[in-house]
């Protein structure tokens, strides 16, 4: 990259709870498209909102996010609001989600016609796939 060139920012979201395989797919992929990515990661609070409940603290989640080396930076995402907050503040130019998502989001080209939206595929793994089986290992040992 130019000093005078624009670094591309990728913007990703979701829950990340028990960082697995398909997670670090998604984040490299993400990564690929890109100078930056930043991970907006959902609080505990807004997850409840949703109706969902992480295995792993908010705290814990950001962590080991913050160790992943395709992640240049972890911020929260509060509400459904802060994705179009977050992608006028960083300037974002790539915004992804898994698949599970597909068109969901589109509606923000609306206010950001130059916002390129992608949606990955969700892979083989997945948290809650990992905790049902996580569960069941623990009920087999009772």
């Amino acid at each position: 990259m130019k000093d005078n060139e624009k670094q591309r920012i990728v913007l990703v979201a979701g829950t990340f709870d028990i960082l697995h395989e398909s997670h670090i797919n998604m984040l490299r992929n993400a990564r690929n498209l890109g100078d930056k990515l930043i991970v907006m990661l959902s609080t505990d609070e807004f997850n409840a909102t949703k109706g969902k409940k992480s295995y792993q603290e908010y705290d814990t989640r950001k962590y080991v996010l913050e160790s992943v080396r395709y992640v240049d930076l972890v911020i929260p995402e509060q509400s459904w609001d802060d994705k179009a907050l977050y992608i006028d503040m960083f300037d974002v130019d790539i915004f992804a989600m898994g698949d599970d998502w597909r068109g969901k989001f589109d509606f923000l080209k609306d206010e950001f016609p130059h916002l390129k939206i992608m949606y990955f595929p969700r892979g083989k793994i997945s948290s809650s796939k990992v905790k049902e089986e996580l569960g069941k290992l623990y009920q087999k040992r009772k």
